[in-house]
């Protein structure tokens, strides 16, 4: 079973290397940042895969850490985005 968990986790890493095309190609900020938490989210599952291959509870907290900053990464994203430029702001002129 050990070696399925590895095929596994090699083919979240090809999809890691598509993910580095699209950031380097990526047409906006948004598309980055989808492509960002594509690589959270692979991480999370390739450290769970890892955790379940080598019996090592540590790895599953690091994966739930990874995980965690994934979430405040998306959240500062779209706090970001969502708040007006100065220069887009109303003017009473």
């Amino acid at each position: 079973m050990s070696w399925l968990y590895s095929l596994a986790a090699w083919l979240l890493v090809v999809s890691l290397l598509f993910g580095v095309v699209r950031i380097a190609i990526g047409p906006s900020e948004a598309d980055r940042m989808v492509t960002a938490q594509l690589f959270g989210t692979t991480g999370v599952a390739i450290l769970l895969l890892l955790a379940y291959s080598v019996q090592s509870r540590p790895i599953i907290d690091v994966a739930l850490v990874l995980a965690v900053l994934a979430v405040i990464a998306i959240v500062a994203f779209v706090r970001r985005v969502r708040q007006p430029l100065r220069s887009e702001l109303p003017t009473d002129e």
